[in-house]
């Protein structure tokens, strides 16, 4: 509501209501008058038809003038009468009927005056009253005159661009750029004012003969088959109210009605009609419809397709296409006999429209990136909470890649994957700069939108021992240390191997290529399980982690999004490489609200113990367990991780350009028939890298000039830890000081829209496997990592 009229309401209110105290005083006064007049003063006439003497029944006069000052004097009340008994007397005798009542005197006439002049003020006074009433509602409702009448009240869209600008999807309403009445085909608009407001152009906001006319229609028909309400309405109503029905608010639509007629001409209530007005399937304007129902612009509609939109007013979420599309093509051949009626189209033009039904080309619904646009805006919800206004967002999405992972995923989950318990997959893959470029949250986005890679927490099993040796070297050890492969028991917990044989001494690189369960164990109890929490923290793992003892077999649930980000400093030689989706945030006419910005020269690891555990995850790939996943001749590392009763199967891998992971299992958890990582997932993995890396060349992993510094590198770490190694082979348990490394940096954000900065809410969707309970040292009934022996 503006200051100005704000002012003109209140000054307008009090001369309203001075006025109205002395129109009540005078009314008062007025009444009085005529009461005294009408009590006191009776005339009677009776005539006699046949020769009959006519009676004048002549009330008594008051004794005194003073008891009545507004009657004549004793002289003038009986000439008075005289004057009226000889004019009876005279129709009496030349008049066979009753005696004619003769015009009043000037004396009559003025008490009438008086009578009609108090009920007239009267009537005036209630009509200002009624006035000052109605502008107060007003007020109270009107909103300001500076409000955007294209935005307000409207739910808010988020449209998805990829990371090349192309349409990708929207999440909330569907809107569309608005189009000017002038470039709309006058056959459109004319449909929605033939079938709604047929005399748009001559009522000012509300028509009475039109709300006549729907009512004998309803009657004629026994139910509601014509509204009254006018565009204006309708509009004022789709603007500011809610669609309850009540006689409140009635009264406001009838206001917001006259606002808008008052402020807007005629055209441009009905382009903002056209263009605000709710078509179903989330559409809003006969734009955005368009583009769902036909695929194509309002401005190339044909006549069929035109009064096809022109007849879902009248009930847009029952005879939206999508849903009906019988009805809604019945619904729009009554639009066209409206149009033939009105004389918008003649009858040739109307009759061919009905014999050539529109063509419905219903634009595709954004499967292919649902989880990831439902990911995408759960982060911005997250981060900007409830929106204001729609914002178009570009995302680090690769359209390609994104096909090459869902036909990854579901060419393996095929017949005999699902007959071994693997139902459901998912993949997710980051570029260089940590933006996911590719998102599968399961095999089919329409029957289940539980998104697998970012919402499920499961147990990584294996998949986790990369922290394990990153905190190891870390402490001091080497890729070429000497380790022990034995048996080893934590309290009453003794895990074992996966074919339950123990080889003795080894290197911690043939120990991480075999996957070697007891290895880890010790290595984790040595070094102390508060290392490893922390290397895998500042690795990028947000979850917390419990310090127990089958920490190191990946006995806590992570999600597959979280669990792949955390590679990627290995495969970037330390370097913090913050996982994102987002890109940039802008508003529809511009406005930049976010852009992404790495984080230049941070590194969460040392280069160099960086550069040794993607060492030993090399060698997964080259003599491990991993090795069926190399492709061409693209350098590659990896983990493979399996957990107990065979219920997840994971592969983590990466390049030089792209970090990728898969997780493998079921909605329920069951156990799966001896499904490893190193089978179903790396599988999926190698299918989805191959493609990806189609156009790519090979560039090494490592930033060694030749492999001679890496040999030398590990000669020397084996020679500096042969004591420690002997020292190990001679006693049962490690008897060593293992090496104090300094205190890790503070962690730091992770992006505004990266995985470290908030954690994601709980999982809602198929029940997740917890981690066992553990006690102290003990973790009764995991099993072990059954990948040692190259399956």
């Amino acid at each position: 509501m503006s200051r100005y009229f704000q002012r003109m309401i209140t000054s307008a209110t009090k001369d309203f209501l001075s006025g109205l105290v002395a129109m009540s005083v005078g009314a008062w006064k007025g009444l009085k008058s005529v009461a005294r007049m009408l009590g006191d003063k009776t005339v009677e006439f009776k005539s006699q038809l046949s020769g009959g003497d006519d009676e004048i029944a002549v009330p008594p006069r008051p004794k005194k003038r003073s008891d009545d000052p507004s009657l004549p004097s004793d002289e003038e009340h009986e000439a008075y009468l005289s004057e009226i008994e000889a004019e009876l007397e005279a129709d009496a005798a030349t008049s066979d009927g009753p005696p004619v009542k003769k015009k009043p005197s000037k004396r009559v006439t003025k008490k009438r005056w008086h009578f009609l002049s108090a009920a007239g003020s009267a009537g005036f006074a209630l009509l200002m009253a009624g006035l000052i009433v109605n502008l107060r509602f007003a007020a109270t409702v009107l909103p300001d005159d500076e409000v955007d009448l294209w935005t307000i009240n409207r739910p808010t869209s988020l449209t998805f661009l990829d990371r090349n600008g192309e349409f990708l999807g929207q999440r909330g309403i569907r809107y569309a750029d608005p189009v000017p009445l002038e470039e709309m085909p006058p056959y459109l608009r004319d449909a929605f004012l033939a079938t709604e407001d047929r005399r748009f152009y001559g009522h000012r906001g509300y028509d009475l003969r039109g709300l006549m006319r729907a009512g004998i229609a309803n009657l004629r028909a026994g139910g509601v088959v014509e509204g009254g309400s006018t565009i204006t309405q309708q509009l004022a109503k789709n603007l500011f109210l809610e669609p309850d029905r009540t006689l409140k608010r009635k009264l406001e639509e009838l206001q917001f009605a006259l606002w808008l007629e008052a402020r807007l001409s005629k055209d441009e209530i009905l382009s903002l009609y056209l263009n605000r007005t709710y078509l179903g399937a989330g559409t809003y304007g006969v734009e955005a419809a368009s583009q769902a129902y036909f695929s194509k612009s309002a401005r190339d509609l044909t006549i069929g397709e035109a009064a096809l939109l022109a007849g879902l007013p009248k009930a847009p979420s029952t005879l939206a296409p999508t849903i009906n599309p019988d009805g809604a093509v019945a619904r729009s051949r009554e639009v066209i006999d409206n149009l033939i009626e009105t004389r918008r189209i003649d009858e040739v033009e109307g009759r061919m429209a009905k014999e050539v039904p529109p063509d419905l080309n219903l634009a595709q619904r954004e499967t292919a990136y649902g989880y990831f646009l439902d990911y995408v805006a759960q982060r911005i919800e997250q981060r900007l909470g409830s929106l204001d206004r729609d914002l178009v967002v570009t995302t680090s999405l690769d359209k390609q890649l994104q096909i090459h992972a869902e036909d990854a995923v579901v060419f393996g989950i095929d017949d005999a994957a699902r007959a071994r318990g693997a139902e459901q997959a998912a993949l997710i893959a980051f570029d260089r700069e940590g933006g996911i470029v590719a998102m599968a949250g399961g095999l089919d986005y329409e029957e289940s939108q539980f998104n697998r890679a970012s919402q499920a927490r499961r147990q990584p099993g294996s998949a986790f021992k990369p922290f394990v040796f990153l905190a190891a070297l870390e402490a001091g050890m080497q890729p070429g240390s000497i380790v022990i492969d034995r048996p080893i028991k934590v309290g009453d917990w003794a895990p074992t191997n996966y074919n339950e044989k123990h080889i003795g001494p080894l290197r911690l690189a043939d120990a991480a290529a075999r996957s070697t369960n007891s290895v880890a164990v010790q290595i984790t109890e040595g070094i102390g399980r508060d290392r490893v929490i922390d290397a895998a923290q500042r690795a990028g793992i947000t979850t917390a982690l419990d310090p127990v003892a089958s920490l190191a077999l990946g006995s806590v649930g992570v999600p597959l999004l979280e669990l792949t980000a955390a590679y990627m400093p290995f495969a970037h030689h330390g370097a913090e490489t913050p996982a994102h989706a987002v890109m940039e945030i802008r508003t529809r006419s511009g406005e930049v609200l976010y852009e992404y910005e790495p984080i230049p020269g941070f590194n969460v690891i040392e280069p160099a113990k960086a550069d040794d555990t993607a060492r030993l995850l090399i060698g997964v790939m080259d003599h491990g367990t991993g090795a069926r996943g190399k492709f061409g001749s693209h350098p590659v590392g990896g983990k493979t991780g399996t957990t107990n009763n065979w219920r997840d199967a994971w592969f983590i891998g990466f390049t030089h350009y792209y970090t990728a992971g898969v997780w493998v299992g079921n909605d329920e958890a069951r156990g799966m028939d001896k499904v490893s990582g190193a089978t179903i997932p790396l599988t999926i993995w190698k299918d989805f890298m191959e493609r990806a890396h189609e156009d790519l060349s090979p560039v090494p992993l490592l930033d060694d000039p030749n492999l001679e510094s890496g040999n030398i590198r590990d000669v020397a770490g084996l020679y500096a830890s042969l004591r420690s190694d002997l020292i190990n082979t001679a006693y049962p348990i490690p008897q060593v000081d293992w090496a104090v490394i300094e205190e890790p940096a503070p962690r730091r954000r992770r992006g505004f829209f990266g995985l470290g900065s908030r954690p994601d809410p709980e999982p809602q969707g198929p029940v997740q496997p917890q981690s066992p309970g553990v006690v102290g040292n003990a973790a009764p009934g995991l099993e072990t990592e059954p990948e040692n022996d190259g399956q």
